[in-house]
C-alpha cells in the first residue's frame, strides 16, 4: 500500500443500505416529529433484543443523562460517584441539577471506575452512582449494584459506548436503575446525534415519558389514553426526530452484523500487536471473562505520554488518524473549581496520558489495517 495520498480517517460511518429507504417512508409518511413510527419501531426493537422494560429515544446521551438527573431526583448538596475518564455530558447532567461530582479512580485493565474505590467515597450526601462503560467493556457492575443497595443509591449506567454489550450475559444499560446509550456518529450504532434512556426501575416509566414530552402527558393522548394532554411536571424537548429514528432503525436492524465486522478488525489488531505488548512496548484493551465487548474501540496504552504524542504525530504524518481520548475531568478547568487537583487519582491521569486509539469502523479495509499496524510498529 502506498503511502502517497493515504487518509484513513479515525471514525467513518457504516451504511447497512436500508437507511435512504426508511428515511423516504418517513418524509412520506406526513409525520417526521419524534415519538411517530420509525421512533417505536426502535425503542421495540431494543427492548425485545436487550429484554429491556422500557427504552426511549432521545436527542442524544446527552439529554438522556440529564432525565436520569431528573427521575432521580437529584438536587443542589447531592453527590454523585462517577469517574474522571469520561465525556463531560457525564457529569453535566447532574451538576445542571446543582449536584456535585464525587470522582473516583480507575482500574488500570478496563479503565472503568475502581469498584473497590467507591466505598471509602460515599458520605451521608451520596445520592448515586454513574458507571462508565469505557469502550464497551462493562464496569464490575455486581460489586457496584451491591454497594448501591447497601447504601440505597441509584446507579445510572452511562452505556453510551455499550450498545449491544454484555456483563455476565445482561446487556449493559439494562442492569441499574436506568441505563443511558449513545447514537452519536462516533458509536456502533449511528443516526448522527441521537441518544436513548433505559428505564429499568418501574417507578420511572411513567414520568419518563412526560420529562421526554416536556413535562406533558402527551404519550398517553397518543396512545388513545386519555382525550386531551396538559402540563403535569417538569421536561424538556428530548425527543428525537423521527427522520433520525428512520436511519437508526436500518441501523438497528444490524446490531449483530455489525459488532461482527468491528470483532474481525479487533481481533487483526490484537494478533498483530500482541507481540508488541509481550516485548513490554505497549498495553492491549483487557475483556475481562465476564463480558462480551461490542468492540467499540481498539487502543493501546504506550510507555509515556511523550511517546504517545511523538507517535500520534508521525502516525498523521503517515496518513493515518489516531487520536487521543479525554483529558481527566478533575485536571480541567471546571474540575479545578470543585477543587480537584492533578495528582488526585493517578491511574486515571497515567492512563489518559499514555492513551492512544485506532481507526475501527466496519469498512475499514484488511490493506489499510494493515499499513496502520505496519506504521504503528515503525514509529515505536
Amino acid at each position: 500500500m502506498s503511502q502517497r495520498n493515504i487518509k484513513i480517517p479515525f471514525n467513518s460511518p457504516y451504511l447497512t443500505g436500508k437507511e435512504l429507504i426508511y428515511l423516504q417512508e418517513s418524509l412520506k409518511s406526513g409525520n417526521i416529529v419524534g415519538n411517530a413510527g420509525f421512533t417505536r419501531k426502535c425503542e421495540e426493537l431494543l427492548e425485545k433484543s436487550f429484554s429491556a422494560k422500557k427504552i426511549l429515544l432521545t436527542n442524544s446521551c446527552t439529554d438522556a443523562l440529564e432525565m436520569a438527573s431528573l427521575l432521580t431526583g437529584l438536587k443542589p448538596g447531592d453527590e454523585v460517584l462517577v469517574p474522571s475518564f469520561t465525556f463531560v455530558s457525564t457529569v453535566n447532567a447532574f451538576i445542571l441539577r446543582g449536584a456535585r461530582p464525587v470522582f473516583v479512580d480507575i482500574r488500570e485493565d478496563t479503565l472503568n471506575i475502581d469498584e473497590t474505590k467507591i466505598d471509602e467515597k460515599i458520605t451521608e450526601k451520596t445520592k448515586a452512582i454513574f458507571p462508565v462503560h469505557y469502550a464497551g467493556v462493562s464496569c464490575e457492575m455486581d460489586a457496584i449494584t451491591d454497594t448501591a443497595k447497601r447504601y440505597n443509591l441509584f446507579v445510572v449506567e452511562d452505556a453510551a459506548q455499550g450498545v449491544n454489550a454484555k456483563y455476565n450475559g445482561q446487556y449493559l444499560g439494562t442492569i441499574g436503575d436506568i441505563g443511558t446509550y449513545s447514537f452519536h456518529g462516533t458509536k456502533n450504532y449511528t443516526c448522527g446525534e441521537g441518544g436513548a434512556i433505559v428505564i429499568n426501575n418501574n417507578n420511572f416509566i411513567e414520568r419518563a415519558e412526560i420529562i421526554r414530552e416536556k413535562g406533558t402527558n402527551k404519550s398517553k393522548f397518543l396512545r388513545g389514553e386519555i382525550d386531551k394532554y396538559t402540563w403535569v411536571d417538569i421536561g424538556s424537548s428530548y425527543l428525537v426526530s423521527d427522520m433520525l429514528a428512520a436511519f437508526l432503525l436500518a441501523q438497528l436492524e444490524n446490531l449483530d452484523e455489525i459488532s461482527k465486522k468491528r470483532k474481525e478488525i479487533f481481533d487483526y489488531y490484537y494478533e498483530n500487536l500482541e507481540k508488541l505488548q509481550t516485548a513490554g512496548e505497549l498495553k492491549l484493551p483487557s475483556v475481562p471473562g465476564n463480558c462480551e465487548t461490542n468492540y467499540h474501540l481498539f487502543y493501546v496504552i504506550l510507555n509515556s505520554e511523550d511517546k504517545r504524542n511523538n507517535i500520534i504525530k508521525r502516525l498523521r504524518e503517515h496518513g493515518i488518524q489516531a487520536v487521543f481520548h479525554y483529558v481527566p475531568l478533575h485536571t480541567s478547568p471546571m474540575g479545578i473549581k470543585y477543587g480537584y487537583k492533578a495528582g488526585d487519582l493517578p491511574v486515571t491521569e497515567s492512563m489518559s496520558s499514555r492513551l492512544l486509539r485506532l481507526p475501527l469502523y466496519p469498512h475499514l479495509e484488511k490493506d489499510s489495517q494493515k499499513y496502520i499496524i505496519d506504521s504503528l510498529k515503525i514509529c515505536m
